[in-house]
């Protein structure tokens, strides 16, 4: 547990990254690389990366670097993630590159006690040179395996920007701090997060930058080092779209059209309000919220009230639905069409990927 403690101006103080940070999500997504969690929302992203690992020198090793800095779980040093709110990925690289000794001896320090990590003093030695390497791998990294899918990645993003955003208008920061249940529970002055460790980070007037990630991976994540400046990334909606293309023929004869056309509507846009899904489709808003139900009811779909608005959101079952294909599907996710899984329940047991247990995380303290 992460119980972080806010004073009355660290409650005036919360901001909302407005943008994925290209840093922590590449962190994030080098775990996701090794430790295989998400089968549905990470798999074909993962698919997609293997072969130019196997294929492109360069970019193999770039993960092969990145691996000895950068573990599946546990301890990662803080001078990867700097803060450089709303830069781009090059201004990044440009303060990793430019990480005071200290600092990056006492974080290498750390990481070396916990796990072999071959040179690695090298980074720290005279001049700049192992960090010039390591700035290189990343841009290499993130050129091959990343920047390809930023626009699904900003969307996604953007998309948990502007939920929470309304929530902040409509209900002011108490709200917004309610609304990242599950992920954490808001009881005053202290935010209590789900996080792998005991720990308690103390604000003191500093207040709280909220990063939300595409890669962070079911519980938020933290800086190690309390004296930095506070962050909490946390992980957004999404849903591999790439798989929600190309069936519609099927995907209306099995549904109906407008069915069909709402369950793909809510799944390109992750979350989405009633109206915002009638407009779209283009039918009135008793349709929608008919069909919507019926899809609910059917265990494609989930839906919560915030505020005035009902968001709607896919779910697993829906999106195996969307990608066609169920029992072949299923079968890659280590699972197939069991007896029982006629219905929406069942298979949606069957359909869960095996990553939705209570994976483990990186370990920022």
């Amino acid at each position: 547990m992460l119980r972080i403690h806010f004073t009355s101006h660290d409650l005036q103080n919360i901001r909302i990254a407005p943008q994925p940070d290209p840093l922590w999500e590449l962190v994030c997504s080098v775990c996701r690389l090794q430790t295989g969690q998400g089968r549905l929302e990470f798999g074909d992203w993962r698919n997609s990366a293997h072969p130019r690992l196997r294929t492109d020198p360069a970019v193999h090793r770039a993960l092969r670097l990145l691996r000895t800095v950068i573990p599946a779980v546990g301890y990662i040093p803080d001078f990867l993630t700097p803060s450089v709110l709303g830069a781009d990925l090059s201004a990044g690289l440009e303060q990793v590159r430019l990480t005071p000794r200290r600092q990056l001896v006492r974080e290498m320090t750390r990481l070396a006690e916990s796990r072999p990590i071959p040179g690695w003093t090298s980074l720290a030695g005279p001049g700049r040179d192992g960090l010039a390497s390591l700035t290189g791998a990343l841009a290499t990294y993130h050129g091959a395996l990343l920047r390809p899918y930023w626009p699904r990645i900003r969307t996604a993003v953007g998309n948990d920007v502007s939920q929470r955003a309304r929530t902040l208008l409509e209900g002011g920061t108490q709200a917004l701090l309610e609304g990242l249940q599950p992920l954490g529970r808001w009881s005053s002055p202290v935010l209590e997060v789900d996080y792998p460790v005991d720990r308690d980070l103390y604000l003191e007037g500093r207040g709280l930058l909220l990063v939300p990630s595409y890669f962070c991976w079911r519980r938020p994540t933290a800086l190690a080092d309390p004296a930095l400046a506070p962050v909490l990334v946390y992980p957004v909606a999404k849903a591999p779209l790439d798989a929600a293309r190309g069936t519609e023929d099927g995907l209306e004869r099995l549904l109906g059209r407008t069915r069909a056309a709402v369950l793909t509507e809510v799944a390109d846009r992750h979350t989405r309000t009633t109206s915002e899904v009638a407009e779209a489709v283009g039918v009135s808003l008793p349709s929608v919220s008919y069909q919507i139900s019926v899809l609910r009811d059917g265990g494609l779909v989930t839906s919560r009230r915030e505020g005035k608005y009902v968001l709607h959101t896919v779910t697993p079952l829906g999106l195996q639905l969307l990608g066609a294909g169920m029992p072949a599907q299923a079968e890659s996710l280590g699972g197939g069409i069991a007896p029982g899984a006629g219905n929406a329940d069942g298979a949606r047991a069957m359909l869960a990927p095996a990553g939705f247990g209570r994976d483990q995380e990186i370990v920022r303290g």
